[in-house]
């Protein structure tokens, strides 16, 4: 499954500006949600569908780099949020 460029839902609560929008993935924040999560460290922000497919693809414990579709505008925003991995429609079946 292609992740990056794809189009979901959000459904959590933690970014309530975006519950029930439209997002568009842009990046994963690989292992993000982890207590030794160092952002520094090389591979933790993935623009490659090749590097997020050698890192194991997405899971339970990353973020996703998404932006909210404004549809008065025609457009994806230029902000984008980071929920988690797991508040996205298309990840779903990743909660524990």
């Amino acid at each position: 499954m292609k992740t990056l460029g794809t189009s979901t839902t959000y459904d959590g609560t933690e970014h309530g500006y975006l519950r029930g929008h439209k997002v568009r993935i842009i990046a994963v924040l690989k292992n993000a949600l982890r207590d030794d999560y160092d952002p520094d460290r090389d591979g933790q922000y993935i623009r490659d569908e090749d590097d997020l497919e050698r890192a194991g693809g997405v899971t339970a414990d990353d973020r996703v780099e998404v932006q909210p579709w404004l549809a008065a505008e025609g457009r994806f925003s230029f902000v984008s949020s980071d929920p988690r991995a797991i508040d996205l429609a298309c990840f779903a079946s990743l909660k524990r």
